[in-house]
């Protein structure tokens, strides 16, 4: 039996799974600082956390017992996951739980900004009907250049391809697919792509991957999606660019800062936004916690 620290809210099902498999949990959800955390880790054989809760240096040295971290989605970097790796603590998580939700949302995005539904909503509700001004475009024909081909990445290629798009993908992991895609180098995919889709974690190398120079290589006009993580996108650069017209249109989920302070970007005419809802799906939801609660029977077995 593992004593686990349920640090960010995770499905009803999860904790059922947990407590039956004879587990020993604290559910403590309220929101806490990386110190705080480190305060109340003592004692624990594992922690469950979401998109809330920071693991950070301070609470891995001030980790007695922890076998095991466990993030409930896909990214890891509000866990500082490679120093706990060397201190003998394994990480987690839920891979393949959000990728239909997340990959939906972005899909969600393109045809809402291609056909004018943020504009026409706001729009409408203060009495005007543009109907002429609304001359949308079809997402089928576009080329869709997807940037990380992981599980979310190969989600939205298959649901781009049935809808007639041609699909390119930069993922420097990938090499060859099965799937009807064609794998190309970076500045093929930002020369090319019509529709951008970011689906790539928050890294060193990652950081600013489209800032002020990928943008000048883009066609005019292009549409740029980010569900991922903020800090892939430089917001500096593409405000400029939405304000130039070099990008037409924007879908951002995730923001360099969050919540997001940066209203010129979100109030802008030609964005769509939401608050980082990408997982925030029923579905999503129960298979995140499905999976959170396989990974720790299956450790402490």
């Amino acid at each position: 039996m593992a004593k686990i620290l349920i640090s960010d809210p995770v499905s009803t099902e999860c904790i059922e799974l947990l407590e039956k498999a004879g587990h020993d949990l604290d559910i403590k959800t309220d929101k806490k600082t990386p110190e705080e955390l480190a305060d109340m880790i003592q004692g624990y054989d594992a922690i469950v956390i979401r998109s809330a809760t920071k693991v950070r240096k301070v609470a891995i040295d001030a980790a007695d017992k922890l076998k095991l971290i466990v993030r409930g989605g896909v990214g890891i970097d509000n866990i500082d996951h490679e120093y706990a790796r060397s201190k003998g603590i394994t990480v987690s998580n839920t891979p393949t739980a959000s990728s239909q939700s997340v990959a939906e949302l972005a899909l969600a995005h393109m045809l809402a900004l291609y056909r004018f539904l943020p504009q026409a909503n706001i729009t409408m509700r203060n009495g005007e009907w543009n109907k002429k001004q609304y001359k949308g475009k079809e997402v089928a024909g576009k080329v869709l250049g997807i940037i990380g081909l992981g599980n979310i990445g190969k989600s939205l290629a298959k649901k781009a391809i049935t809808l007639d798009m041609t699909v390119l993908a930069y993922d420097p992991y990938v090499k060859e697919t099965d799937m009807n895609v064609e794998i190309v180098d970076l500045d093929t995919l930002l020369k090319r792509s019509d529709i951008f889709s970011l689906h790539i974690p928050h890294t060193e190398g990652t950081h600013y991957i489209i800032d002020a120079d990928a943008i000048a290589k883009m066609k005019d006009g292009v549409m740029i999606i980010n569900c991922a993580r903020g800090g892939v996108v430089d917001e500096k650069a593409l405000l400029d660019a939405l304000n130039s017209g070099k990008v037409a249109f924007a879908g951002i989920d995730s923001f360099e800062e969050e919540p997001t302070k940066n209203l010129e970007l979100v109030s802008h005419k030609n964005v769509s936004v939401t608050p980082h809802i990408g997982a925030s799906t029923k579905e999503a939801q129960d298979r995140v916690g499905l999976e959170v609660a396989e990974v720790i029977i299956e450790f402490f077995k």
